[in-house]
């Protein structure tokens, strides 16, 4: 799964850049060393093994798991204490190293948008409230933000950037782009419809999972580590095509260590939004669904998803399996202080990660 042609010549300007900085790093000058005046001789301490025989050295590598707490209200908690909660892998209780609020962490989003048949009429307002969102919200010292479009097939409108212009520049490109002899929305589209044909199928159906798989792969993954990294996706839920499933967006997005934040928006005369698999994909990795009714609730999701990433905290801590297998390991965060679990406070994170593979770093 690979984005349209625009994608592909930033990624081939990104190898090409890489190899010449390869090429010039490797060009060196052999230097003669002057040789040193002769020193008495002094005893040599004998070299003290690496490696005792019999002992294993095992590397960990600490799990981070944003989350949120919010009360019955849904108003977000920031006076949270260490010893509130405590963590699981895989139903064992794990120590916890450290533990943090995260108002600062550095950002990095991507914003899909669904530009098929069925957005037709909510696209304009969709993108009034995206380009808000990065005005209020990017950092250009900190954060930086990716800008996707999508209907059967994906389309990077702008590789991550902190530049404001070029970011509004790429959702003002955003557009439905009607298949051949559609007719409806005042918008009638030259030519006739294809007998048959993918070209036909693509433009007129609707990819989200082929969507989120590949911006979690191939724009999300390559992100620097110590980021935040969030996907926002603006759509109505209705997946009518595409390879991928559910499950793999899902999976690809907690490798990336992504986190859904869905919007869902659509039009009644297409069946209107579906709610209950927009709140699975944002579950499953750590964010929050919102059903906005018009302008004015879309730009208040968009503000309330600013506020939440901002109010975060960060617990870390080293999985007592250290095997690097590669596997699926379920984390639950509980509540142990009985005040707040009285108070009905909601704790959302992501339900799982996937461990390090042996060959990878």
């Amino acid at each position: 799964m690979m984005f349209r042609s625009r994608f592909a010549l930033v990624l081939t300007a990104a190898l090409f850049a890489a190899g010449s900085a390869f090429l010039v790093s490797e060009t060196t000058e052999a230097q003669t060393a002057t040789p040193a005046p002769a020193k008495p001789a002094t005893p040599t301490p004998t070299p003290t093994p690496e490696e005792e025989d019999g002992v294993i050295r095992v590397e960990t590598e600490a799990v981070n798991v944003l989350f949120t707490a919010q009360d019955k209200d849904r108003r977000l908690l920031l006076t949270l204490k260490p010893e509130d909660v405590r963590i699981l892998e895989n139903g064992q209780p794990q120590e916890i190293s450290s533990f943090s609020r995260q108002v600062d962490l550095p950002l990095s989003l991507a914003i899909l948008i669904d530009t098929s048949i069925s957005q037709q009429r909510t696209l304009p307002e969709e993108k009034s409230a995206a380009i808000s969102f990065i005005e209020s919200v990017v950092r250009p010292t900190k954060d930086e933000v990716s800008i996707v479009s999508f209907t059967g097939e994906s389309t990077l409108e702008q590789g991550m950037t902190n530049n404001l212009t070029r970011l509004r520049r790429a959702i003002d490109r955003v557009q439905f782009v009607p298949p051949s002899g559609y007719i409806g929305g005042g918008v009638v589209a030259p030519g006739t419809p294809p007998i048959s044909g993918d070209n036909q199928a693509v433009t007129g159906s609707t990819a989200i999972w082929d969507a989120v798989w590949v911006t979690s792969a191939e724009v999300l993954g390559p992100a620097p580590e110590k980021t935040r990294r969030a996907i926002i996706l603006l759509t109505d839920g209705e997946n009518t095509s595409g390879r991928k499933k559910l499950e793999e967006a899902v999976d690809a997005a907690l490798k990336a260590e992504a986190v859904i934040y869905t919007v869902g928006v659509g039009d009644d005369f297409y069946g209107g939004v579906n709610k209950g698999i927009l709140n699975k994909l944002s579950e499953r990795t750590g964010g929050r669904a919102y059903f906005p009714r018009d302008e004015r609730e879309l730009r208040e999701a968009f503000k309330q998803i600013q506020e939440e990433m901002r109010s975060q905290y960060l617990l870390a801590y080293e999985p007592s399996n250290p095997e690097k297998d590669g596997t699926y390991r379920r984390i639950e965060i509980q509540l142990v202080n009985p005040e707040l679990a009285k108070q009905k406070v909601k704790l959302t994170h992501r339900q799982g990660y996937f461990a390090k593979s042996g060959g990878k770093k």
